[in-house]
């Protein structure tokens, strides 16, 4: 099991492409979450949750055995890797979860499409973003109910 979190941080005005925000990720075996460390892992959320469906797509659909992931103007990363059952993915502390792509690819989408109605469609990353979810939507598999 994986849960993922993407929050825009408060006392920022209205939402904004390059509004910082945390990224946690939980899974059965830990927590990574960029929130409350020393230095900051804040990062620009909404451009590193565009980068993160992008290269987590890109990952999903190809054939490479190890994915790094860095948000956007932070230290806070994620590492994912495929193992013989699946997927693991790891935050800086060490291994997190074990999963399957497909509930790894739920988890982000969700994510990504709780916090992504906040944005103007005027907003400079909206269009990066719509495609973004776009892109991603056909590796979540459909729900049925």
């Amino acid at each position: 099991m994986i849960t993922v979190q993407f929050t825009v941080r408060p006392g920022q005005g209205d939402a904004s492409g390059f509004d910082l925000g945390d990224m946690a990720v939980t899974g059965n075996l830990g927590t990574a979450d960029s929130a409350g460390h020393v230095p900051d892992q804040g990062m620009m959320i909404y451009l590193s949750v565009v980068q993160l469906l992008d290269s987590l797509g890109a990952f999903l659909r190809g054939n490479a055995r190890m994915l790094s992931f860095a948000g956007a103007d932070t230290s806070f990363g994620l590492v994912v890797r495929r193992t013989k059952d699946g997927l693991s993915v790891a935050g800086e502390d060490g291994v997190l979860a074990r999963t399957t792509a497909p509930e790894l690819a739920s988890a982000v989408l969700r994510a990504a499409e709780d916090l992504g109605p906040a944005l103007s469609p005027e907003d400079p990353v909206a269009s990066d973003w719509e495609a973004a979810c776009a892109a991603f939507r056909p590796l979540v598999p459909s729900r049925k109910g």
